[in-house]
């Protein structure tokens, strides 16, 4: 793109980064809970990409994105208003107006960001599977991994503060990751982080919901004033999709003679308002103000109810680093070995590497997971879905 060619800074940050004070235009403590920047969405594009491409290759890469999304100049140029929600844990699109999540990608998967001028790019890798011999071509060295380098493009005039605060996000992080598995800083250089981020994350969604056979519209019929007849509960702290989750059908009830949702099944929207990272109380009103409607539309992503947590644990002095409390997990350290294999807040532990807890004590579930280390199988369900399955509690619909 001609225009690019006056353009008279580049700036690209690596985000590789060291165990130093942290610096930059945000709190440190700001970052943890999240901040936002006001931005405007001109488009997403996707290139093919080496693992670790040199810097005039990602400055190539950056300029090709924006070539590719910014209409030419004379032209109008398609936008949509957003908020970027930045934090240690995740980057967050949402629309300015509606606050719908637009796109949601955890902050390990960024790999580069680039700010030119007002314009912004995210650049998020994904890991393509390698080809078998049959499926080379000339132009890829046989069993090379590509990885497919997703491209977002902003404007804003807080570019070069956005991208800075994004690069300390990943410092802070990567402290917080230190701290939580009790490593000294001087034992884990910032490469060997890298690479552990990029080969032992481990969380059955990222596989589950990037499979589109698991996404699902389904269509309910029932009569005005009739509810829909379901219970839901949280997702958990921790879940990749931050939304509700079926914990109950009522018998006979409309969703339950639609033979469309099964217990587990996480709701997505419901006629086309989003409920991803609503409060549950609102996903409730939501959902009870629907009982004066004759059809609903329902977008779901199919679910079984016990989720699977896989924890790589090297050894002993790395802390799992969550909480439990008879057999039900509280609280959950960010950048921690739990939180990137899957385990979330809420839960109640049903099996550790294949026994069931469902009747242990409290401390012989504490002592199985001291002890521990390689990798460690954890199964889960939502607690307010265990009281309901197991009657410890009556379920209200709506």
């Amino acid at each position: 793109m001609n225009c690019l060619k006056c353009i008279v800074q580049l700036t690209v940050l690596l985000l590789l980064f060291a165990p130093c004070e942290v610096s930059g235009p945000c709190e440190s403590e700001d970052l943890l809970d999240g901040i936002i920047f006001v931005a405007s969405y001109l488009g997403s594009t996707q290139l093919f990409s080496d693992k670790n491409p040199s810097t005039n290759v990602r400055m190539s890469q950056a300029q090709e994105a924006v070539g590719r999304i910014k209409a030419p100049e004379g032209e109008s140029q398609p936008m949509t208003a957003v908020d970027l929600f930045i934090s240690t844990q995740r980057i967050k699109v949402l629309n300015a107006e509606t606050q719908e999540t637009l796109m949601d990608h955890p902050l390990q998967t960024i790999s580069y960001i680039a700010d030119i001028g007002t314009t912004i790019v995210f650049m998020a890798r994904r890991r393509l599977p390698r080809k078998s011999p049959d499926q080379e071509t000339g132009n890829s060295p046989a069993g090379k991994r590509e990885y497919k380098m997703i491209c977002h493009v902003f404007e804003s005039e807080d570019a070069s503060l956005i991208a800075q605060a994004i690069g300390q996000a990943f410092t802070v992080a990567y402290q917080q990751f230190l701290n939580a598995n009790g490593i000294n800083p001087s034992d884990l250089s910032p490469n060997e982080y890298n690479d552990l981020l990029d080969t032992e994350f481990y969380n059955g969604d990222l596989v589950h919901f990037s499979k589109s056979e698991n996404s699902k519209e389904v269509h309910i019929e029932k009569a005005k004033g009739e509810i829909l007849g379901l219970v839901i509960v949280e997702s958990g702290w921790g879940s990749i999709l931050p939304t509700v989750v079926i914990a109950n059908l009522m018998h006979g009830g409309p969703t339950e003679r639609s033979g469309e949702l099964n217990i587990g099944d996480q709701i997505i929207s419901v006629n086309g308002t989003s409920l991803v990272g609503l409060p549950l109380a609102t996903c409730q009103g939501i959902i009870k103000d629907l009982k004066h409607q004759s059809e609903v539309k329902l977008n779901i992503v199919r679910c079984p109810p016990v989720t699977t947590a896989i924890i790589k644990r090297p050894d002993q002095k790395h802390q799992l680093g969550f909480s439990v409390q008879d057999g039900i997990i509280y609280s959950l350290m960010r950048g921690g070995i739990a939180e990137r294999g899957g385990i979330r807040v809420g839960h109640r532990i049903i099996e550790i590497n294949g026994q069931s807890v469902v009747a242990t004590p409290h401390e012989k579930i504490v002592q199985r997971l001291s002890n521990a280390i390689g990798e460690i199988h954890i199964k889960t369900m939502p607690a307010a879905t265990y009281r309901l399955l197991t009657g410890q509690e009556q379920p209200i619909y709506i």
